[in-house]
């Protein structure tokens, strides 16, 4: 099937939808202009630091560096943030939004991202749920029982060369400890999932009624090297009878009967909004 027939079926699958769960990977933020993070060269690419220093993704990603150094886990933690609130999200985003809009049974966005471009966008907070967290939030590294707090007023200076973070480093508002940010990373048995949780809640309560209406999965961006999103969309097609439309340029295999578009999050989106545009103004 060609990809113009492809794009047909996600067109037909969302007019008739009145349920839209948008899921996403870190392929979701490429357009916007951020680093997909793939593979050591990728990383590296973004960060020439940290290949001197022979640190990779997941060596990073981990809770150990806020005891052993913190400067340098919060140069690689505030770099991003600082990425993340300077970055415009990509139309891809306002695409979405509409067809949320348009749903009579609303949406749900089902994200690994830590990046907050989806409130950002202008989605409900209410109806996002971030399954590594967000780097919005904070906690406190000493576990002092503040809880999660927001990040709105934290300010990181991180030093471009060498990727350490200048003092002061975030601090715990209770307490004064170091803060951390509130983010599952790899080994991470200090992670407070309280807020995750309560998003996850909230999600679920929606897909009771969402799997008994006429659903379509949107997932962008999503590939196999930290599977949860795309285990999740296809667990959700299967229980719902919905449409998966798996929206990726390198890993866009799908189950047998759902859609597959090997192409970047925007210009696929764009392509289905275009025709669906004219798909409903001819009806």
């Amino acid at each position: 099937m060609s990809i113009d027939d492809r794009v047909q079926q996600a067109v037909a699958a969302i007019n008739r939808a009145d349920a839209l769960l948008i899921a996403a990977g870190a392929g979701m933020g490429v357009d916007s202009g951020l680093p997909d993070f793939r593979g050591n060269q990728g990383f590296w690419r973004a960060y020439p630091p940290y290949q001197k220093l022979g640190l990779d993704f997941v060596s990073l990603a981990n809770p150990r560096w806020f005891a052993s150094d913190p400067a340098l886990a919060w140069g690689f933690y505030g770099h991003r943030l600082n990425l993340y609130r300077a970055t415009q999200p990509h139309a891809g985003f306002q695409i979405l939004l509409s067809w949320a809009r348009q749903m009579s049974h609303g949406a749900f966005v089902f994200t690994s991202n830590v990046d907050g471009h989806f409130q950002r966008a202008g989605f409900d907070p209410e109806r996002v749920m971030e399954v590594h967290g967000s780097l919005d939030y904070l906690q406190c590294s000493g576990c002092c029982g503040i809880g999660i707090f927001p990040a709105d007023e934290t300010q990181v200076v991180v030093e471009e060369e060498s990727m350490r973070a200048r003092e002061p480093l975030p601090a715990c508002p209770g307490c004064a400890c170091l803060a951390r940010p509130n983010v599952l990373m790899f080994g991470d048995w200090g992670w407070d999932d309280a807020r995750t949780s309560g998003q996850r809640q909230r999600l679920e309560d929606w897909l009771q009624s969402a799997c008994t209406r006429r659903l379509v999965l949107i997932e962008c961006g999503a590939g196999t090297a930290i599977p949860t999103v795309r285990r999740f969309c296809e667990e959700i097609a299967l229980q719902s009878g919905g449409l998966l439309v798996r929206i990726n340029v390198r890993e866009p295999e799908v189950p047998e009967g759902h859609v597959s578009l090997p192409l970047g999050a925007l210009e696929s989106l764009r392509r289905i909004d275009e025709l669906l545009t004219k798909k409903r103004s001819s009806d």
